[in-house]
């Protein structure tokens, strides 16, 4: 499999570039630098010169080039991921949030996935639109959960951990896994891949389970009750391992 993946600079586009050389497969990067996405017609004769097998669309970018991507993959009968958010759901109404609920986020970022998802699907119906949550990995770099802790605990002098939010979250590894399979043996539509989706773990119990499990002695645990959502992604044909599997509660 030759896979065009896209957001190879950023956190967890990388954990799935080393999972799919694992696999044998051969990866491809995006250089916006090189290849402006909004220069359509440079983009496309790149797309044309790289000839994919695979795209896995994790970059922070705007809804056309993630439609210029998935026409690509269409045209020429390719699967294709896009990596999307629970951030597609605003905390009102409540979750736990299904594959098919309305979409109601509120905020800039939330609203920018959610053109990308129509964007995708608009010209690809059966390329996977993967929604994840916080991502976590050893490695406590970039947009990680163990990264923001270490930083609550170094800014603030504490870890202020919510006992009435579920967030959806799942470990890098697991994933970029689901992502390979999902090129692999695609789904068509919004798929799901939350580790707590079943298990429901509070955020302070996570929280402690990340300091038992990364050794944090020095993390000072403030469980409160001032977020109060259930964020979870559930439903669809997918599922990552529980989170219980990765963390000692």
């Amino acid at each position: 499999m030759r896979l065009l993946l896209t957001g190879l600079n950023g956190t967890l586009a990388p954990k799935l570039g080393q999972a799919a050389a694992r696999r044998g497969w051969q990866v491809v990067g995006w250089d916006r630098s090189r290849v402006p996405p909004q220069d359509t017609a440079t983009a496309a004769a790149w797309l044309a010169h790289c000839r994919p097998e695979g795209i896995a669309h994790l970059a922070m970018g705007d809804a056309a080039w993630a439609a210029l991507l998935a026409l690509h993959a269409a045209t020429n009968g390719l699967p294709m991921v896009f990596t999307s958010t629970a951030m597609v759901f605003h905390h009102l109404p409540d979750g736990p949030h299904a594959v098919h609920d309305t979409r109601t986020a509120q905020d800039d970022y939330g609203r920018s996935k959610i053109a990308c998802e129509d964007a995708v699907l608009a010209v690809h119906p059966q390329a996977s639109v993967a929604r994840i949550g916080w991502q976590i990995d050893a490695d406590a770099q970039g947009n990680n959960m163990l990264a923001q802790l270490d930083a609550w605990q170094a800014r603030e002098g504490c870890v202020a951990a919510s006992r009435v939010w579920r967030p959806a979250c799942s470990f890098m590894a697991d994933t970029a896994e689901a992502l390979l399979d999902l090129v692999a043996s695609p789904v068509s539509g919004a798929v799901h891949l939350d580790s707590n989706g079943v298990e429901a773990h509070s955020f302070d119990a996570i929280a402690a389970g990340l300091q038992r499990r990364f050794h944090r002695p020095a993390w000072v645990l403030r469980p409160n009750d001032n977020y109060r959502h259930d964020q979870r992604l559930v439903g669809g044909a997918r599922h990552l391992p529980a989170l219980s599997t990765r963390l000692p509660f």
